[in-house]
């Protein structure tokens, strides 16, 4: 048992400290291949392994051709857009993700990056309170729960919307469910964004839906840049001087964005929502964890494909 760990940008020592351990203790053996420069790399070390645990890294269909062996390829965190499911399924390749195991570190920075605007980005000048507020939470799964939780403490007024998810479950969290997206955007001083890109969620957070947000609405995306509209964005944000965008995903015209609106617009210089040292170090683990035992013994709870 090969298991390869390809990862352009590396996990935490602690966290390939773990996986080694996880692997090894079942028979396998752990390739690392860190700060990688090439794809050709990717691909020479992809040929002969078993399973393959990558963070961000893109799993083409050309780097599935060059994996011979490969059995399992799992995701180390909740989004898997970066994996050619298509590609994997059509060569019998199970694909997993580790979901939950970011989830804390995305919603503390999604209230963080409230308070920040609510702040004027730490600027001078009159701010306001997030306490009395009106949170909407677009879909509810771990992170939107954790979001929920946090929020309370903050003193907001807490409303979730999510079609998958049993308004029952919602209001046993403690959070009121609201019956429409339409309803969520326009009673909501907050929305804080937690769909997955699909073909179905793709540019769906547009114009006609962020125009409903109530004067001062402030948008909050640690979800997916390609559930923006980005023109539509780009618009509101011009016709509207209340109205405020902060992301974790810099959308293609960041720059312009920056400079057209100020303290109304910020986005993060890359993707921060799972770098945490915790989060880290608990994807990496549960990554090695799911693919030993999917190697070992079949199981496949994670399987996204």
């Amino acid at each position: 048992m090969k298991v390869l760990v390809a990862t352009e940008k590396p996990f935490a020592k602690a966290a390939v400290d773990g996986i080694k351990e996880i692997v090894e203790k079942a028979g396998g053996e752990v390739v690392l291949l860190e700060k990688y420069t090439s794809v050709d790399q990717f691909y020479a070390a992809v040929a002969d392994v078993d399973a393959l645990i990558v963070r961000s890294d893109k799993v083409t269909k050309e780097v599935i051709a060059h994996a011979k062996n490969l059995k399992i390829v799992v995701r180390a965190g909740a989004g898997y857009d970066n994996l050619d499911l298509a590609a994997c399924t059509e060569r019998g390749i199970v694909a997993m993700n580790t979901p939950g195991q970011n989830s804390n570190a995305v919603a503390e920075l999604a209230l963080g990056m409230m308070v920040y605007m609510a702040r004027n980005s730490f600027h001078s000048g009159t701010g306001s309170e997030l306490k009395g507020k009106t949170l909407g939470i677009h879909a509810f799964g771990h992170v939107g729960r954790l979001v929920a939780g946090i929020a309370k403490g903050f003193g907001m007024n807490v409303q979730a919307f999510d079609p998958f998810v049993p308004a029952a479950k919602i209001e046993e969290a403690g959070v009121k469910a609201v019956s429409s997206i339409e309803e969520l955007y326009s009673t909501s001083n907050y929305v804080s964004l937690h769909i997955p890109a699909t073909e179905q969620t793709k540019n769906s957070i547009n114009y006609e839906l962020l125009s409903r947000m109530p004067k001062g609405g402030t948008l909050v995306n640690t979800a997916r840049k390609e559930v923006i509209n980005e023109a539509d964005m780009m618009r509101l944000l011009e016709e509207r001087q209340d109205f405020k965008y902060i992301t974790d995903i810099a959308p293609s015209c960041a720059a312009e964005m920056a400079e057209k609106f100020g303290t109304r617009f910020f986005a993060t210089p890359k993707k921060m929502g799972a770098e945490t040292a915790e989060a880290n170090i608990n994807a990496g683990l549960a990554a090695a964890n799911q693919a030993v035992g999917f190697l070992k013994e079949g199981i496949d709870r994670f399987r996204v494909n």
